[in-house]
């Protein structure tokens, strides 16, 4: 980025600022030139980013809008100015920005726009609804459920962003900042702006012209079979005649809080302040995961999208119960599924480590249930459900509704046992990107060892000494009660020899493991390279998903009758493949390949789990325009309702899937133990890809062309690049491709 050029007057520059700015203002105002150290730490200490004389802009990570410059002499008028803006009642700063916002005029097709609109904020998500009250509100809190067994769902909170209706007549238009987290609604005669803090989780607020303030002090509670939510508001006049509200949430899932707390929480927060401290803290989460995608802005504007709802999809301390929907709807009644493990975790553990470390919290808190899950069905270790919520016992519904309305036993919690090794998976991954010692060697050590002591109860030796995993589903769930799926046993032998190589694990125990491993049947082929799914499904009828449909994603069970889906070599979403992008070590050399040429064309999608997958996937063997096309497909998917499901939630596993599209396929990120590898592999169409994410501490950020590539680390970093070896950058490193891979600059 280069700096603004001058001269470059900084009026424009603020939102409105906090009013203890005044006494600095005044002061700097009165003396011929302002005390800038002195203005320099009040900004500071609000959040917001100053430039100094002489600051470098290129290496701090400043945009237009978050930066107060002080090389022209003008902070004390750049003050006053938004001094008056905020004495006059003028709200924050709200407009479309490309790449940056999203905006959507009228309500029509609601709730989808409201979904798409949804204010996540770690703790509650908030739909963005459209003032007056025209649709129903949703806020939802990460982790309190509702009910007993597979009936559990997230409780439905009071809402805080609900406004009079009369004062919300006339055209709507909605506009969602990214890079703020910051709303903006306008209705008739009504303007607002809103807020669910992410410095705060838990609290939100909203400051609107043309609607009047309420009086009292409400209060209000929605209680859960094992704990609750209470809320309480403040609602407080404007200079301009409008209104400001600050909302407090306090939930417990063990009990329900008291209206004292909701007060107490609510009491001494100030909408200035917390306004500065949100925008601070969204400018952090940015400069540590920002993406771009130069060339597609619409690509640029989706992935941004997507990280914004990851970042904020729970909290970053205790346990985070991160549902299929996140907290945007209540699709799958936001239960905790692989999906959070698998496709959530990895971005948060790759640039918010503390978000992830709380997802896992969510599964050892419920170690003991995932035992007792083992020992129910006669084995050992630990096995973690299907479906999660509460209290870690499984909570999988035992029938569900065709399409066609026949009603069908729901097998995955019986038998999609993969999902154990999916946990070990992600407590590996991150160990791996953080070097989280604590965790490696204490619960994510317990984690692999219990898991991998199931998986070894779990197998069936036969005679001639193979090892099998019988009666399972794979994650293609048209194939029910299946032997030998190929994702769930070699995610079996992952998870044995990673445990194998802990610390501390007794020998005999190690050796049993190893050659266990070593047993497992995986359907592999030599002679094709290919993997088969399970046993027999090579002897299916050879159906193709491309050819029953002009266009995917499509449901399988809508096209074809359930008998004949089952009876098909059709696949609801990468099984095999997904081997290939979890854990590449495991499966053969060369064979991604002739495995993506054979089932991709066999795949409806019928998951949103899939497409952004196979764009990684596509990327790795330089299939580029197919790239493209998956990852555009999974981008939008939400923005633009491709699967008519948003809704009831987002889609934020999707989202992960995106985010490990641009970093692990294009990008060509990995861990592999101690060390980071990189290998991009960007689509020509795009003039330029950025990733920011933080191994091991060090933040780092990778920009990449189809033929460049530059690393710019805040500190030491030594990482592997074909061609040229394993490097150390210290700043920024730049590299040329060649016919031989990666050269320096």
């Amino acid at each position: 980025m280069s700096s603004r050029p001058e001269p470059a007057p900084a009026v424009e520059l603020l939102d409105p600022a906090a009013r203890r700015f005044e006494a600095a203002v005044l002061e700097a105002e009165a003396a011929d030139a302002p005390d800038v150290r002195a203005l320099v730490e009040e900004l500071t200490a609000l959040g917001f980013h100053v430039l100094e004389p002489g600051a470098d802009v290129e290496h701090l990570g400043l945009r237009p809008g978050d930066v107060l410059d002080l090389r022209n002499g003008r902070a004390a008028e750049a003050l006053a100015d938004q001094l008056e803006r905020r004495r006059t009642g003028e709200l924050p700063r709200v407009e479309p920005e490309p790449g940056w916002s999203v905006e959507i005029r009228g309500a029509a097709d609601e709730p989808v726009p409201s979904t798409v609109l949804t204010l996540p904020g770690g703790r509650i998500g908030s739909r963005g609804v459209p003032l007056g009250g025209s649709v129903e509100p949703l806020v939802l809190a990460s982790g309190i459920y509702d009910g007993e067994g597979p009936e559990q769902r997230l409780l439905e909170c009071p809402a805080w962003n609900v406004l009079p209706a009369a004062a919300a007549e006339g055209d709507l238009r909605r506009v969602l900042d990214l890079r703020t987290g910051l709303e903006l609604h306008e209705a008739g005669a009504a303007r607002a702006v809103m807020f669910s803090s992410l410095a705060r989780p838990g609290t939100a607020a909203l400051v609107a012209t043309g609607v009047a303030a309420a009086e009292g002090d409400p209060v209000t509670t929605a209680a859960a079979d094992a704990g609750g939510v209470v809320m309480a508001v403040r609602d407080r006049p404007t200079s301009s005649g409008g209104l400001e509200r600050i909302a407090s949430y306090v939930a417990d899932a063990e009990r329900v809080p008291t209206a004292e707390e909701a007060r107490a929480s609510l009491g001494g927060v100030e909408l200035e302040p917390l306004l500065a401290e949100h925008r601070a803290a969204w400018a952090a989460r940015w400069a540590a995961a920002e993406v771009g995608i130069e060339g597609h802005d619409d690509l640029e504007r989706a992935a941004r999208y997507a990280v914004f709802h990851l970042q904020a999809a729970g909290p970053s301390d205790g346990e985070s119960a991160v549902g299929a929907r996140g907290l945007a709807g209540d699709g799958y009644k936001g239960h905790v599924f692989w999906d959070t493990d698998v496709f959530v975790l990895p971005h948060l553990a790759a640039t918010h480590p503390a978000a992830a470390r709380a997802m896992l919290e969510y599964r050892l808190r419920r170690l003991d249930a995932a035992r007792a899950h083992a020992r129910a069905s006669g084995r050992e270790g630990a096995r973690f459900p299907w479906e999660s919520a509460r209290t870690g016992e499984d909570v999988t519904p035992p029938f569900g509704t065709l399409p066609n309305g026949q009603r069908m036993p729901i097998l995955t919690g019986l038998q999609e046992e993969h999902v154990t090794s999916d946990v070990a998976w992600a407590a590996a991954f991150y160990s791996d990107w953080t070097g989280d010692r604590a965790f490696a060697d204490g619960p994510g050590r317990t984690l692999l060892v219990e898991t991998a002591r199931y998986w070894a109860s779990r197998l069936e030796l036969d005679p001639d000494g193979s090892a099998h995993i019988r009666h399972v589903i794979g994650p293609d769930e048209y194939h029910e009660d299946v032997d030998d799926n190929a994702f769930t046993n070699v995610m079996a032998r992952w998870n044995l020899r990673r445990a194998a190589a802990e610390p501390g694990v007794a020998d005999d125990e190690r050796r049993r493991w190893l050659e266990l491993a070593d047993a497992i049947v995986d359907g592999y082929d030599s002679a094709t390279g290919l993997y088969e799914q399970f046993a027999g499904f090579f002897g299916l009828e050879p159906l193709i998903a491309a050819e029953i449909a002009p266009r995917r994603p499509y449901p399988g069970e809508v096209l074809l009758p359930i008998e004949r889906l089952h009876a098909s070599q059709v696949v609801k979403q990468t099984d095999v493949l997904m081997l290939h992008h979890l854990v590449p070590e495991e499966v053969a050399p060369g064979s991604l390949e002739p495995n993506l040429a054979f089932y991709e064309p066999r795949t409806t999608h019928g998951s949103s789990l899939s497409p952004a997958i196979h764009a990684s996937l596509f990327a790795r063997v330089g299939r580029f325009d197919d790239a493209l096309s998956y990852l555009r497909m999974s981008a939008l998917l939400d923005l633009d309702n491709i699967t008519g499901s948003t809704r009831s939630g987002l889609h934020l596993a999707t989202m992960g899937g995106v985010w490990q599209a641009l970093a692990f396929g294009f990008a060509g990120l990995r861990a592999v133990g101690p060390a980071l590898t990189l290998d991009p592999r960007v689509p020509p169409a795009l003039d330029a890809l950025e990733v920011r994410v933080r191994f091991r501490g060090t933040p780092l950020v990778v920009r990449a062309s189809a033929d460049e590539l530059e690393l710019r680390a805040d500190g030491r970093l030594a990482v592997s690049v074909p061609g040229a070896g394993q490097v150390e950058v210290d700043g920024s490193r730049r590299f040329h491709r060649d016919d031989d891979g990666w050269r320096t600059a």
